[in-house]
């Protein structure tokens, strides 16, 4: 339990711009136990977001967009921006349409191109306008969606992580694909299965549930063939990309199934 609680401290160390005044030893114990507890990070995220989104729209007057633009800046803030850093250097890489090798030397570089700061702002508009819409037609149900968009796409960057090869033998990613295998990865159904029969219970419902558990489903297979036909496997900036991608899509779902599914 301490080496779990640890490795989700290096989780909020490596991931969120929420100080840790830890020095904790990056030995592979605590680095494996910090990917299995990558779910529980974007659980942690999320339920910031659904309380957030709560505080706003029950106790503040304030209206509906700017409640949307604090929760926008919410998900930028909290993480640092670390994963839209990787959003844009694996679009710029990506709109070079070079080799994989020549895509990891553009990423490797520390200057943002066209291609990057085009993506970013498709990508933070789009989150914006669907956050907007989902406050403005929020339910009960919507908290258990918004909660469980990170709480899925961690899960992503953790599945790629272990099951996709890395393309560099520094960095990040390389660091904590040393330190598990994908037999770490045994914890990650448990953790959806339980979030599932949590919802059933609560409310008695899992079918919007599971349609964002297929998203993410879809977008893991997408980013692990693409990562490998693109850039030649995994590096920190890819895994970043992925989870931006995941999340952006997850909200789009979110924001449909309020049109499609939801009264």
């Amino acid at each position: 339990m301490i080496k779990m609680l640890k490795g989700f401290l290096i989780n909020l160390q490596f991931f969120t711009s929420i100080p840790v005044p830890l020095e904790i030893p990056m030995d592979k114990d605590y680095l494996k136990k910090s990917v299995q507890s990558f779910p529980l990070l974007g659980l942690f995220q999320g339920g910031i977001y659904t309380i957030l989104i709560y505080i706003c729209l029950e106790w503040t007057p304030f209206s509906q967009l700017a409640i949307a633009l604090l929760i926008w800046l919410a998900t930028i803030l909290l993480t640092g921006g670390i994963h839209l850093d990787g959003w844009m250097d694996a679009s710029d890489a990506f709109f070079s349409y070079r080799d994989s090798e020549k895509r990891l030397e553009i990423m490797k570089d520390p200057r943002t191109g066209a291609f990057g700061v085009l993506s970013v702002i498709i990508l933070l508009t789009c989150r914006f306008i669907f956050i907007y819409e989902i406050a403005k037609n929020i339910q009960l149900l919507s908290y258990i969606l918004i909660m469980a968009i990170p709480f899925l796409s961690k899960s992503v960057m953790g599945a790629l992580l272990l099951t996709v090869k890395s393309a560099r033998k520094e960095g990040l990613g390389s660091l904590f694909q040393s330190a598990a295998t994908p037999k770490t990865l045994w914890v990650y159904p448990v953790y959806i299965a339980s979030y599932l029969l949590a919802v059933m219970v609560w409310a008695q419902s899992i079918q919007l549930l599971s349609i964002l558990i297929i998203v993410a489903l879809g977008c893991f297979f997408f980013s692990r063939y693409k990562s490998e036909k693109w850039f030649g496997g995994i590096t920190g900036d890819v895994l970043g990309a992925a989870v931006e991608g995941t999340e952006l899509l997850l909200w789009m779902t979110v924001w449909l199934l309020h049109y499609f599914a939801m009264e």
